[in-house]
C-alpha cells in the first residue's frame, strides 16, 4: 500500500514525533481530496491528498514509488490536488515537508512554493519545512 510505503520512508528519516501524517481514516473525510496515479495496468504508482480547510488547502501524503520517479508523476499529482483545492475555494495551498527530502523540496520550489512559518496546529519543528503558494499562481485547468 502506498501510504504504508510512505510511512516507512518518513519514519526512516525523522523521529516519530516529527512525522505529521494523516491516517487512512482521515483520508476518507469529505474535506479530503485523495489522488492516485496508476500505470496502464492499473497498479498504483503514487498518491497525494489535499485537506480543504476554510482558509487554505493543505497538501498531505504525496508519494511516488521509487521505480516510478522521474516521470513527472509527483508534479501531475500536485497540479491535480492544487486545481481541486482552488475549485473548492481555497485561496492558498500550504504544506509541511522535511529537510531530509531534497527532491520534494526542489519540486515544490519549482512549482512556485515559498517557505513560510508553521501554520495550523504545527509546532515550530526543526524537522519541518513549511511552504505556501497563493491560488492565483496555480493552473486550475488540471485534472
Amino acid at each position: 500500500m502506498l501510504t504504508g510505503e510512505l510511512d516507512a520512508y518518513l519514519y526512516s528519516l525523522y523521529p516519530a514525533d516529527s512525522v505529521y501524517a494523516l491516517d487512512i481514516a482521515s483520508l476518507l473525510h469529505p474535506d479530503v481530496l485523495f489522488a492516485v496515479a496508476r500505470d496502464a495496468a492499473g497498479a498504483p504508482l503514487g498518491c497525494g491528498a489535499v485537506v480543504i480547510k476554510p482558509a487554505y488547502g493543505e497538501i498531505k501524503r504525496v508519494y511516488v514509488r521509487p521505480q516510478a520517479r522521474g516521470q513527472g508523476l509527483a508534479r501531475r499529482l500536485m497540479e491535480s490536488l492544487e486545481a481541486g483545492a482552488v475549485q473548492r475555494g481555497c485561496c492558498a495551498i500550504m504544506l509541511e515537508t522535511g529537510p531530509a527530502q531534497p527532491e520534494a523540496l526542489a519540486l515544490y520550489k519549482r512549482m512556485g512554493y515559498g517557505t513560510c512559518g508553521p501554520f495550523g496546529d504545527y509546532p515550530d519543528d526543526p524537522h519541518s519545512v513549511f511552504m505556501t503558494k497563493p491560488a492565483d499562481q496555480m493552473d486550475t485547468q488540471v485534472g
